[in-house]
């Protein structure tokens, strides 16, 4: 079964085919913005044109373009190639970047950068199992959380301001895909925002 794994939900634009447990090819561009016009030339770059019996995509949260892009284009290859889409939460896919780092530890806090000045948490076991739900939070609130070994591309300004721990920076990267653990995956792959919009409906007069 070999599987495209997509994940464009921050500054990085990362792709990888990965069969029997190992990585076939991969693609990983740290860009910043434009996933819109990167993420598809970098699929087609893949061996094969990317062509998989699965697409897996990461729905975030994160860049709210980002995560929009990279679930779009799962779908569609999906539906283009008549195979199945699965998703994954993109902390998941940072803690699975970290998994030798978090067993060691015994836990692990991915911080992630969110909107509107805020980080988005989520707490890891050793095994990669969630510790509860992520979070959006401002960094004065998120700083009260207490694990040691902090993940993630928001992990040094976090340490650095809570004074403690020990920060590991790193992007969601295809290849970690290989670590996920299975319940990590859902048949549902639909955009996780982390925060609630900013528009609000108007009230009834």
């Amino acid at each position: 079964m070999r599987y495209l794994v997509i994940d464009s939900a921050s500054e990085a634009c990362s792709v990888a085919l990965i069969e029997a447990g190992e990585v076939v090819d991969h693609r990983h561009d740290v860009i910043g913005r434009g996933h819109a016009e990167r993420l598809v030339p970098l699929i087609a770059e893949l061996a094969d044109g990317g062509r998989a019996d699965v697409v897996a995509a990461g729905c975030g949260p994160g860049s709210f373009a980002g995560v929009r892009i990279g679930v779009a284009a799962a779908r569609a290859l999906g539906l283009g190639w008549n195979v199945p889409v699965r998703g994954f939460s993109t902390p998941a896919l940072v803690a699975a970047g970290a998994a030798d780092e978090i067993a060691a530890a015994g836990s692990a806090l991915v911080v992630m950068e969110g909107g509107h000045g805020q980080w988005f948490v989520q707490s890891f076991a050793a095994d990669l199992s969630p510790l509860g739900e992520v979070n959006s939070l401002v960094p004065d609130d998120a700083i009260g959380l207490g694990d040691e070994l902090v993940v993630g591309n928001r992990a040094d300004a976090f340490v650095t301001r809570r004074g403690w721990g020990r920060a590991l920076p790193v992007l969601p990267d295809a290849r970690s895909f290989l670590r996920l653990p299975p319940a990590a995956l859902n048949d549902r792959p639909t955009p996780i925002y982390g925060r609630a919009p900013d528009a609000k409906p108007m009230a009834q007069t």
